[in-house]
């Protein structure tokens, strides 16, 4: 078994994949299930609020103070793990939810909510992303004194320029924190119900150990008979892995979920993908962000594996901002690589994020269109 990929070694991965020019990757309409909203705040943008909202920018633990924007960016390359030792969970936990969660205190307006997701949407629409459902996570907000109202205010406008100007649309999708309360979760989720034309599903993330998918079951009972989507984490490398995934699968909601994000501990039980194919459940992967914790030789045959069972895939990003600036296309570019896709594969690939998501049916066939103009540009 190998090590988790070192830091040096995935950028200069990055660079290869960027290097590659691959126009076809490139060109693909694409749809992205799987990106933290707030882990798209890039250390320019962080830096930007920090000063807007006269905030002195440090690390809580250390008292570290960032006195510079080049201080601030260093500080996002944490996942390299010590020599000769791969970056296990916890340890990946700790440092990364540090420094997601810290990223949050530069929010606190309308416009800060706005300029977060507007940042996301430019970015990606230069990836030829034409739809997405990002997550959002409140309760790191509503807990710090943030009206829910301010949050939802500032992504609407984003999300309506976006369309409007980028031709990208999107959809929301509002996670609970499992490491708060169900409690918190059931108010979190009577203050989403005003804002029902935005969002479309209700996830769970955050911190997974100890904190399984049922005991939010109430909470996504509620959800599933309100008629919203649901979702949820199951981490990859997680001590409780499949037993995760068989209740989302199974159980969540009292019908199952309708997707499953990370879940590639699946690929390791043959009964587990056998009841994710016979329900139809997709899959959202974010391949680069498990070279932080796991083994190169293991990651990518799983994910093979289940793409070879039929099972339904579409490819995100995660957390782009702190995975060393890696977004939707140096992902499908990664999985091409290291999975051996050929194009066909990865049109397929873009096929079933097209048929996952939640988008409108009159969206999903001006979609499909592009993609098959698109496949058959290339086939000439």
């Amino acid at each position: 078994m190998e090590f988790a990929m070192p830091l040096e070694e995935r950028l200069s991965l990055r660079q290869e994949l960027i290097d590659s020019d691959d126009k076809f990757i490139l060109d693909l309409p694409k749809v992205e299930l799987h990106v933290h909203i707030e882990g798209t705040l890039t250390p320019e943008l962080r830096w930007k609020l920090a000063k807007r909202n006269n905030q002195t920018l440090k690390l809580e633990r250390t008292g570290t103070v960032y006195t510079n924007l080049e201080q601030l960016r260093a500080s996002y390359y944490i996942m390299e793990a010590r020599p000769g030792h791969q970056i296990d969970n916890a340890e990946e936990s700790f440092t990364f939810f540090e420094a997601y969660y810290g990223g949050f205190e530069v929010l606190v307006t309308e416009e800060d909510f706005y300029d977060l997701a507007m940042n996301y949407f430019e970015h990606v629409a230069g990836m030829n992303v034409r739809y997405c459902e990002p997550f959002f996570d409140p309760q790191g907000h509503t807990r710090r004194g943030v009206a829910f109202k301010t949050v939802m205010d500032g992504f609407r406008r984003a999300q309506e320029e976006a369309r409007q100007r980028l031709n990208v649309k999107s959809k929301w999708i509002m996670c609970f924190l499992r490491d708060m309360s169900p409690e918190s979760a059931m108010e979190t989720y009577d203050a989403v119900l005003p804002y029902r034309d935005m969002v479309v599903g209700i996830g769970l993330d955050s911190d997974e150990n100890d904190r399984p998918p049922l005991m939010f079951e109430e909470v996504y009972k509620k959800a599933r008979n309100d008629g919203f989507r649901i979702t949820a984490h199951c981490d990859v490398g997680n001590k409780d892995a499949h037993k995760h995934i068989r209740q989302v699968v199974n159980d969540l909601g009292e019908t199952g979920a309708d997707r499953l994000d990370h879940g590639i501990n699946a690929a390791q039980d043959p009964a587990i993908m056998r009841r994710i194919k016979e329900r139809g459940i997709g899959m959202t992967l974010t391949p680069w962000g498990y070279l932080r914790h796991e083994p190169v030789d293991e990651i990518f045959p799983r994910i093979r594996i289940l793409f070879d069972a039929g099972i339904p895939i579409a490819i995100g990003s995660d957390d782009p901002a702190y995975m060393e600036d890696t977004w939707i296309l140096h992902d499908w570019l990664l999985v091409k690589k290291m999975c051996e896709f050929s194009n066909d594969d990865m049109a397929a690939l873009a096929k079933s994020a097209i048929d996952m998501c939640w988008a409108s049916d009159e969206v999903k066939h001006e979609m499909r269109r592009e993609l098959e103009e698109v496949v058959a540009k290339h086939s000439i």
